[in-house]
């Protein structure tokens, strides 16, 4: 049980200067001043007085068990600990794999989010690999939706040197898959589309949604935010109804925050646009020959600092940088307001932040995880 008082709330508006009362991990009531510590002797109270209450942010693109692999096995990024994702303010990860879907599993994958949810946050899994048939933890995608509760939705690769050149009628029928399965379980994570340099682009998927009746929303492409022409076919698709995704470690015209003031100017629908950081996966240049020049490892701190960057150097108000990191990502999740909003019966997911937006607190599901900028709860083998 948990009372945090005079705290400034932040969700998809300006809520006021409150307090909020945590209860069995859900927020049980907002208002001006609750006095509890009669009735509960036992409970925790933390005094956010001159602090911002904010959601806890929603990561819905993180290599849990670790990416990377593209310059021999050495390469092989470790997997993620707890402390990693709540120091960065994620109280909500959605884990995956990356390029490696050989020397890496849907079994890991799955068995890692059952680790960090036992650890204390919430973990969702999107099954599925960059090559066609995509790699999957039972018979086939459809049935990993459908039966295994982690697994939310389905993802490949397209336009990609490290794709399997997957056909008009592999995406149709992946896309298929995923979209029945959602339906059929209540879940709502979609096809994830890693999408490359490569020079199709999204004009697949915007043939596909025309030609066919798989709807749009179904499909939810991630690091658009790698060229203009990319993210022009990425503003259609929101227009359509598709999630497109923005990978954080990009910067100068192309980082999120720029991109979305591009989408503002373009006319996109700005509630189908998340941000995600990629985090534990590796990042890579190749030269014209296709040969690897540089890699290196994506964080998932980056995701919170883009809300910084946002609110601090492109003068976006709070609330509006905050649903391209929680409210956003979590309709598109199936998972609002239950995630990604301070309201009555949410989770108790929350970051208390200074004026500098610097992370003071964190609390997943009513448990506090950092307090005073120091980890209290750790992973299971961090030292």
């Amino acid at each position: 049980m948990l009372l945090i008082k005079n705290g400034q709330i932040y969700s998809h508006q300006y809520l006021g200067e409150k307090d909020i009362l945590v209860i069995n991990g859900k927020i049980a009531k907002i208002d001006e001043n609750i006095e509890a510590e009669n009735l509960f002797p036992e409970i925790k109270v933390i005094d956010a007085k001159g602090k911002k209450i904010v959601p806890g942010f929603i990561d819905p693109h993180v290599h849990i068990t670790g990416g990377g692999g593209e310059a021999s096995f050495k390469t092989r990024v470790p997997e993620i600990m707890l402390s990693n994702l709540t120091r960065a303010g994620i109280t909500t990860v959605v884990g995956l794999l990356g390029t490696d879907g050989t020397t890496r599993s849907m079994e890991n994958v799955v068995a890692k989010a059952k680790a960090l949810e036992e650890e204390g946050i919430t973990a969702h899994v999107i099954s599925g690999s960059y090559e066609v048939p995509t790699v999957t933890l039972t018979e086939n995608l459809r049935k990993d939706i459908l039966f295994v509760k982690e697994i939310i939705g389905g993802k490949i690769a397209i336009s990609d040197h490290r794709d399997s050149a997957p056909s008009r009628n592999d995406l149709v029928k992946i896309a298929s898959d995923v979209r029945v399965a959602n339906m059929l379980s209540g879940k709502n994570g979609g096809l994830v589309l890693h999408v490359g340099n490569g020079k199709n682009g999204l004009q697949p998927i915007l043939d596909i949604i025309q030609d066919t009746e798989i709807p749009a929303r179904t499909f939810r492409p991630t690091h658009v935010n790698r060229s203009e022409k990319l993210i022009g076919e990425a503003f259609q698709l929101t227009k359509l109804g598709g999630i497109i995704d923005l990978t954080c470690g990009i910067y100068d015209e192309l980082s999120p925050a720029n991109v979305v003031i591009k989408a503002k100017e373009y006319g996109a629908n700005l509630e189908n646009i998340t941000i995600s950081s990629d985090g534990y996966g590796s990042w890579s240049k190749y030269d014209e020959f296709g040969k690897l020049v540089k890699i290196g490892v994506s964080s998932v701190e980056a995701l919170y600092k883009e809300f910084q960057n946002m609110v601090l150097e492109k003068e976006f108000e709070i609330s509006e940088a905050l649903t391209y990191f929680t409210s956003n990502t979590a309709k598109a999740l199936g998972i609002y307001p239950q995630k990604g909003s301070v309201s009555e019966m949410a989770d108790g997911d929350l970051l208390i932040i200074d004026d500098s937006l610097e992370i003071d607190t964190v609390i997943a599901k009513g448990e506090i995880m950092v307090q005073d900028r120091e980890i209290i709860r750790k992973g299971t083998y961090e030292s």
